[in-house]
């Protein structure tokens, strides 16, 4: 099915960790009257974000807190709210508390696959500083999509790990450091009436109507077979998708991971569930401890019993916290 092309350029950013300083030198760096929309994803979670009045102090382009049903303008910069997906739908914003994707909400592959859709050839994507590897999967559908695709350079990154990844998983046009970025964008910006229409993967459809929650077991058994592996988000069979550029599994249900960020994940609902299993062996262990003085107390049940239980309690606990002190950090497999 053949996509009629917008009129207008578009410029869809993602983030992660160092994202808002790397975007206030990009806005310092925009001319005014900027000739495209700017759409912006942070990994913020659902923590309340005052990045739309640090970005309009910074630079002469109206950021703003993007609203389910703007209409997309030239010159504004439209950021991703706390816990919502971003996703452009016909020139107009869409918000959504869809499944989270790399474990976050909002995330940019979301608003990628969005962008590669609505404006293909037109969308020009940028993924910047961050760890892991949100935003490689949708970069690759802005290029499969006839789009543009652009990565900070990883040497002056924050963190190199987003831009590396992206690099990758497509092959990019430019490769750039934040001083020069704003002009290569504004260049990008320009309208360009000669490109043709184009057509969509059927993969990349269906991988969308997937976060949409839209006939999702049926999507994934043609985009993706079963794994061994469950969702760490909500238990879930992960599918593993056909693409392999990168690695990346999704469920029933929608949420969706690389390989990497599947790992990451695993390692903190890990941590999350050691810490809780020390803690009712202890709790365990105190209450047996109690049991044995109100046994003694009452010349009633076997003291000694509770407190060798209790003490075997104490040696499993010891042995379970030093595991958990000595578990490696999410963040360890970041490295590249």
């Amino acid at each position: 099915m053949l996509n009629s092309v917008p009129q207008n350029q578009a410029i869809f950013i993602g983030a992660s960790v160092g994202g808002v300083y790397a975007m206030l030198d990009l806005v310092a760096e925009l001319p005014a009257d900027f000739p495209a929309p700017i759409f912006f994803v942070q990994h913020i979670g659902a923590h309340r974000s005052h990045l739309a009045s640090l970005l309009n102090d910074r630079g002469p382009n109206r950021a703003v807190e993007a609203k389910q049903g703007d209409v997309a303008a030239p010159g504004t910069i439209y950021i991703a709210p706390p816990d919502h997906h971003m996703l452009l739908e016909g020139g107009v914003v869409r918000l959504t508390r869809g499944p989270k994707e790399h474990h976050a909400r909002p995330a940019i592959d979301p608003l990628f696959r969005s962008a590669a859709l609505d404006c293909g050839p037109r969308a020009v994507g940028v993924v910047l500083t961050g760890r892991l590897d949100d935003g490689s999967a949708g970069l690759r559908a802005i290029k499969d999509c006839g789009g543009i695709a652009v990565v900070q350079d990883p040497a002056e990154a924050h963190e190199p790990s987003m831009p590396q990844s992206a690099m990758a998983a497509v092959q990019v046009d430019h490769v750039v450091a934040l001083r020069g970025m704003g002009k290569l964008l504004f260049q990008l910006a320009q309208p360009r009436p000669d490109l043709p229409a184009f057509e969509a993967p059927a993969a990349l459809r269906r991988e969308y109507a997937v976060g949409l929650g839209d006939r999702t077991v049926e999507n994934l058994k043609v985009i993706g077979e079963p794994s061994m592996f469950s969702c760490p988000d909500c238990g879930g069979v992960l599918f593993e998708l056909h693409d392999k550029h990168p690695v990346r599994y999704r469920c029933h249900t929608g949420h969706a991971f690389s390989a990497r960020s599947l790992a990451a994940t695993q390692e903190e609902v890990t941590d999350a569930a050691l810490w809780t299993s020390l803690r009712a062996m202890q709790e365990k262990e105190a209450m047996l401890r109690r049991l044995a003085e109100v046994q003694k107390a009452d010349g009633v049940g076997n003291a000694e019993n509770s407190l060798r239980e209790a003490d075997e309690l104490a040696a499993v606990s010891a042995a379970l916290r030093k595991l958990t002190v000595r578990a490696p950090s999410p963040a360890s497999f970041d490295a590249s």
